[in-house]
């Protein structure tokens, strides 16, 4: 699993011109799947977004969670995340899962970060033509490879 985290203050996913979902400060997780992701792949990326200490303490030092901090999740499936731009000018998503395999997993990982943060995730529509927007806060934005943990 690769997973793209951006500190906001806020962020939305609208579908059909209609906002379908929207948090204040907290992340905007976009997340992509691949076949090789596992239930061990989901806990180990669900506690690492739950605990990063990206939030500025009093003394404005990036040193408080999101869940210490109260913030709110917002999770967006992106299967672009996994784009091989090796050869040629068209990106390849042959490592991306089809929805059969990536589905499940999406929200098997919805559950676990509901269950470690200890309240709803808010989520984009897998597979929908989502406009996400964003106001990143810093900027800060991190990426995690669930392959390069160690």
């Amino acid at each position: 699993m690769k997973a793209v985290i951006q500190r906001v203050t806020q962020a939305s996913v609208t579908i059909d011109g209609k906002v379908t979902a929207a948090i204040n400060e907290g992340m905007l997780v976009l997340i992509g799947i691949e076949d090789a992701d596992n239930a061990e792949d989901i806990q180990w990326l669900s506690s690492k977004i739950i605990n990063l200490r990206i939030f500025d303490d009093d003394n404005h030092v990036p040193n408080i969670s999101v869940k210490d901090r109260g913030g709110d999740i917002l999770l967006v499936s992106q299967f672009t995340l996994h784009a091989n731009t090796k050869k040629g000018n068209r990106p390849s998503y042959i490592k991306a899962s089809k929805p059969p395999v990536a589905i499940p997993l999406y929200e098997r990982m919805i559950k676990q970060l509901e269950n470690d943060l200890g309240k709803r995730i808010y989520t984009g529509v897998f597979g929908a033509d989502m406009k996400v927007a964003l106001l990143n806060d810093g900027p800060v934005t991190i990426v995690i490879d669930t392959k390069q943990k160690d």
